[in-house]
C-alpha cells in the first residue's frame, strides 16, 4: 500500500520533479553539513586530519549515493538500489572524468596508477561476475553454478566479499597517507553548539532528501511507464554525482586535475565496496534486464582509463581521450534508452 506520503509526492508530475530536485539538494547540502561538522568534532577529540579526510570527508562525497542506495534497498526497490551506484560510477569516469579532461589534461599520480584505478577496475570486474553468476543450489560434486546474462545477483555473501575489500583498501590507503601527510587540510575548529547543529541538520537533510529522491524517482518510473532501472541510471544517478561534477570541474579551471582523477576513481571505489556492499547486506540486489551491460560498462570505464594513463608519454588523460570517453557514454546510453 502506498503511504499517505508517496502519495503526496505522485499527485502530479510537478510534484515528482520537485521532489527529485528538493531531494538532490538537501542530499548536497546535507552531505556538506555532517562532512563539516564531523570532521571538527572529531578533530576536537583528538583525531588526525589524515584520518578524517581518508574517512569522514571521503565518505560525505558518497553520502548522497549511500543514502539513496540504502533507503532504495531497505524498501526493497532494488532496481534503484544498484542502477543509481552504476549509473554514477558510469557518469563519474565516462562524462565528469570525459569533460574534465577536455578542459584540461588530466595528470595522474603513480599511487593513483599503480593502485587506485586498478582497484576500481577490479570493481568493475567483481560487479560483471556478480552480474553474470548464479550460484549452484548446493556446493556438491563439480557443480560450481553457472554464467548467464541477467539472471544474477549481489547476494549477501557477495555483499560481505566487497565489504572485505573495501576494508583492505581503507587499510591500505591509511598505511601510504601515513608517509605524506601533508596532504591533507586542516579541519577548521567550531564552537560545540554549532558543531552539533551542523551533524544534526546535515543528517536530517540527507535522509529527507533520500526520501524524497527515491519516491520522487520510483512515482516518475510509473508516470512514464519505464523501469526503476532506467531512472537510476539517469536521473538519480547524475543527481546523486553532483558534488564529484562540481569539485571535478573546479579542479580543471585550477589546473589541477590530479585531484579530479583522484576524487571520481575514490568515489567509483567507496560507491561499489562500500555503498553496493552495505545495500546487498540490507536486502540482496537481484538481476534486471540490462545489469550486465550497465556492470560492464563500468568495468570498460576504468579499463580505459587505466589504458590511457598506463601507456601515454606524460601518464595523463589527454582531451581526445576524454572526448572518447563522453562518446563511448553517449552511445551506450543511446542503446539503453532504444531497448525500453
Amino acid at each position: 500500500m502506498i503511504d499517505a506520503f508517496e502519495q503526496l509526492i505522485v499527485l502530479n508530475p510537478w510534484t515528482m520533479a520537485l521532489a527529485i530536485i528538493a531531494g538532490f539538494v538537501l542530499l548536497i547540502y546535507g552531505a556538506d553539513w555532517l562532512v563539516d561538522g564531523a570532521s571538527a568534532l572529531a578533530h576536537r577529540f583528538g583525531v588526525s586530519s589524515l584520518v578524517i579526510g581518508l574517512t569522514v570527508v571521503a565518505f560525505g562525497t558518497s553520502m548522497p549515493e549511500f543514502i539513496v542506495s540504502t533507503i532504495a534497498a531497505i524498501e526493497k526497490n532494488t532496481e534503484i538500489a544498484i542502477t543509481n551506484i552504476l549509473g554514477s560510477n558510469a557518469i563519474n569516469t565516462f562524462i565528469i572524468l570525459g569533460f574534465t579532461a577536455l578542459i584540461y589534461p588530466v595528470n595522474s599520480q603513480k599511487s593513483c596508477r599503480t593502485f587506485d584505478i586498478p582497484v576500481s577496475v577490479l570493481a568493475g570486474l567483481l560487479v560483471l561476475f556478480f552480474a553474470t553468476y548464479t550460484p549452484p543450489e548446493c556446493w556438491s560434486g563439480h557443480d560450481f553454478g553457472s554464467f548467464s546474462l541477467d539472471h544474477g545477483a549481489i547476494t549477501v555473501w557477495g555483499g560481505i566479499i566487497l565489504l572485505l575489500v573495501f576494508c583492505s583498501f581503507m587499510g591500505h590507503s591509511v598505511h601510504i597517507a601515513q608517509r605524506n601527510p601533508d596532504e591533507t587540510g586542516e579541519i577548521k575548529p567550531l564552537l560545540a553548539w554549532k558543531m552539533l547543529l551542523l551533524i544534526l541538520f546535515g543528517l536530517f537533510g540527507l535522509v529527507l532528501g533520500g526520501e524524497l529522491v527515491v519516491r520522487g524517482a520510483t512515482g516518475v518510473a510509473r508516470t512514464l511507464g519505464v523501469s526503476d532501472a532506467v531512472i537510476g541510471l539517469t536521473v538519480v544517478a547524475l543527481g546523486t554525482s553532483l558534488p564529484e561534477l562540481a569539485t571535478s570541474c573546479v579542479a580543471a579551471f585550477k589546473h589541477n586535475c590530479d585531484l579530479a582523477l583522484g576524487n571520481v576513481i575514490g568515489s567509483n571505489i567507496f560507491n561499489v565496496f562500500f555503498i553496493l556492499g552495505v545495500g546487498a547486506v540490507i536486502h540482496p540486489l537481484p538481476a534486471y534486464p540490462g545489469l550486465w551491460l550497465d556492470a560492464a560498462m563500468v568495468f570498460l570505464a576504468s579499463l580505459m582509463v587505466w589504458m590511457f594513463v598506463s601507456f601515454t608519454r606524460n601518464h595523463e588523460i589527454k582531451r581526445w581521450h576524454g572526448a572518447l570517453l563522453v562518446s563511448v557514454y553517449a552511445i551506450y546510453l543511446t542503446y539503453r534508452l532504444m531497448c525500453l
